[in-house]
């Protein structure tokens, strides 16, 4: 049986999928085919201490926000705060899946890595990607990772409940990852700001200023132990 989202729940999730917490699907904008080949190198850290890579997609990108008040930069504020300072390099690209983040994982993961975050999955979620997919893309993204003794921090997302056995599948995954390959998981990366419209963009689906602090508050004590 096909167990892929139906087309009219795919727009409904559109304009509710906050209620789920999928703030990662931001959609890439349409770019030249010269343009989409080559994604952005990461933003180059201006702080010091070790370098902590996000791999992401539309909330590690800060999709709809000033640099300073995207993710890299207020978890890299909240790391400062907690007195655990650490340069924080964005490498999300909006609208991006497992698979993208898969194919520009050397480019955009540097060697100077002292640890990984992965938050992707959201836009896999949003065009239907078999869960089975989703897993193998993110094991082969740790496997990498950790075949470069790079440390990996996974970050699940999870999926409408409307979509029954998909969203089962989809949200367990990523504990079974993190099981499976002995890497630590953050379960959500939205937690306490979905659904809550004090923390969310006009869209309802990606977080504000003050949301994106709230997450960067609730993720920097995990990334400081993480760092040791």
């Amino acid at each position: 049986m096909n167990r892929n989202p139906p087309a009219l729940a795919r727009r409904s999730l559109l304009l509710g999928l906050a209620l789920a917490g999928l703030a990662a699907c931001g959609k890439r904008e349409e770019a030249a085919p010269e343009e989409a080949a080559a994604p952005p190198a990461p933003t180059a850290p201006e702080a010091t201490g070790p370098v902590v890579t996000m791999l992401g997609d539309s909330i590690t990108a800060g999709y709809g926000l000033p640099a300073a008040d995207a993710l890299p930069a207020q978890l890299e504020a909240a790391l400062a705060k907690a007195g655990k300072p650490a340069r924080v390099r964005a490498a999300g690209v909006s609208g991006d899946t497992t698979a993208d983040g898969l194919a520009r994982l050397d480019f955009s993961v540097q060697d100077d890595t002292a640890l990984c975050i992965v938050a992707l999955g959201g836009n896999d979620m949003l065009q239907g990607v078999e869960p089975t997919v989703v897993k193998t893309n993110l094991e082969q993204i740790v496997r990498r990772l950790k075949a470069r003794k790079l440390p990996v921090l996974l970050v699940g997302m999870r999926a409408p409940p409307q979509y029954g056995r998909y969203a089962a599948e989809f949200d367990a995954l990523f504990g079974q990852i993190a099981e499976a390959e002995k890497v630590d998981l953050y379960p959500f990366l939205l937690d306490g700001v979905a659904l809550d419209e004090r923390y969310n963009q006009a869209d309802n689906i990606h977080p504000n200023p003050a949301g994106v602090k709230l997450i960067a508050a609730k993720l920097a004590p995990v990334v400081a132990r993480k760092l040791g």
